[in-house]
């Protein structure tokens, strides 16, 4: 630790060179005050053109937002809240009744195709975001074999319906007629050697 002597040496010293008036502690036997007289700079600078050059910069205020600024921050948030789930409900509602026959209609393949390629969209947006949900992507599967078989159906009873159907939901179909059978695919082909198939012709 310094003695009081050195701290007050300091001080002193300090006060000259800054030129300022400085009362300093003296010894408690002895106070007294020690006056010092402002000092005059032999170089260019004078204290005034000091103190021009120092900047201060001003600290920030603090930035305090009100009541009003946190509710639209939150309002801002809450757009995007909506689950799919609902929008996909939604949507479902909205193109089963813009493609049934009637109002009371439930169960044309036309409804029924609307309601299933809406839960289709909704199942590959899901899989897209969870690909190893592999009991969705299974339900997915069935949904596009019934709706496949429900297209084949309305194609083989009204062909202008089911055009119509294909071409509103922009639904990818190949009509069964345009898939060829088994023997018009391999009748080309020579059958196997031997006549009957999957057993050895080799002698016992």
């Amino acid at each position: 630790m310094f003695t009081r002597q050195t701290l007050l040496a300091a001080l002193t010293a300090s006060a000259t060179l800054m030129g300022v008036t400085v009362e300093a502690f003296a010894p408690p036997s002895a106070a007294r005050s020690i006056t010092m007289t402002p000092r005059t700079c032999s170089s260019a600078l004078s204290v005034s053109t000091m103190d021009d050059v120092i900047v201060t910069e001003a600290e920030p205020a603090d930035y305090i937002l009100s009541a009003s600024d946190l509710d639209d921050e939150e309002e801002g948030e809450e757009e995007d809240t909506t689950p799919a789930s609902f929008l996909s409900a939604a949507r479902i509602a909205e193109l089963r009744s813009t493609h049934r026959r009637h109002d009371s209609d439930t169960g044309s393949p036309e409804f029924q195709v609307a309601g299933m390629t809406e839960r289709i969209r909704h199942l590959t947006m899901h899989l897209k975001e969870h690909p190893k949900d592999f009991s969705t992507r299974r339900g997915l599967v069935a949904l596009v074999n019934k709706r496949r078989r429900l297209l084949n159906y309305l194609f083989s009873e009204d062909e202008q319906r089911y055009v119509d159907i294909v071409s509103a939901l922009g639904i990818r179909h190949k009509v069964p007629g345009a898939i060829a059978s088994k023997e018009d695919k391999y009748g080309r082909f020579p059958g196997q050697k031997g006549g009957q198939k999957g057993k050895s012709n080799m002698k016992k």
